[in-house]
């Protein structure tokens, strides 16, 4: 998450774990082992959390964009 600083979603897609899984490890469990990367991750989980809302209206947006596209072919 720190390299890239995707999504609990992506990382749980690339683990083949659930989003909770993924969510429970970075806020809890990697307190125990390492408490420094554990701050560092909390803050890329709430930067993604703060730009939640504009990924969702970009997504939003392109899947009727598309839509728009096909009914004019």
């Amino acid at each position: 998450m720190l390299e890239t600083g995707c999504t609990v979603r992506t990382c749980a897609a690339k683990f083949g774990v659930s989003k909770s899984t993924v969510h429970k490890d970075v806020t809890e469990r990697l307190q125990q082992f390492d408490p420094a990367l554990c701050v560092q991750v909390r803050g890329v989980l709430r930067v993604n959390l703060q730009e939640r809302h504009i990924r969702g209206g970009n997504a939003t947006r392109c899947k009727y964009c598309k839509k728009r596209c096909m009914r004019r072919k």
